[in-house]
């Protein structure tokens, strides 16, 4: 039995312009079910790095902006410490295809030290992840490729 890649996907988003490019670069493609999800980082006995209601508003705006190129798209919002295992998790509880997601840029110090989230959730996750190629409007550079690299 064949299953398409695209069925059914989660799509991690940081904040309101995150949503937004990946929302713009995820529109090319055809997809049938589409799940917004956005983590909020949990400290679990650490003070939280910003107030929940903040977080939870940034999570609101972030949904807002993706439901502009996907206006159907089930948004969920989940508390965890762990930023990868809350991704992997909403995807398994809701049967996803795949996880979708746009790579965002910064140093390679920077992703060494926050422990590269990218490549441990390509690692780590049981289901296929697909990383969107960059658009013309991404800050991290130009032009992209028409086809997603599957990983």
């Amino acid at each position: 039995m064949t299953q398409s890649f695209t069925k059914s996907i989660v799509v991690p988003v940081a904040d309101e312009d995150d949503a937004r490019e990946t929302a713009t670069a995820l529109e090319r493609y055809t997809v049938e079910d589409v799940t917004v999800l956005h983590i909020i980082e949990k400290g679990e006995g650490v003070p939280d790095k910003t107030p929940v209601a903040q977080s939870e508003e940034t999570a609101a705006r972030s949904f807002a902006a993706f439901h502009e190129k996907f206006p159907n798209a089930n948004t969920e919002t989940v508390y965890r410490r762990d930023v990868v295992s809350g991704i992997i998790e909403v995807a398994s509880e809701i049967d996803a295809s795949a996880i979708v997601f746009r790579p965002r840029g910064g140093a390679r110090i920077l992703q060494f030290l926050a422990g590269d989230r990218s490549l441990r959730l390509i690692t780590e996750s049981k289901r296929p992840v697909i990383a969107l190629p960059e658009t013309d409007g991404d800050e991290t550079g130009g032009g992209g490729t028409d086809d997603a690299e599957v990983m």
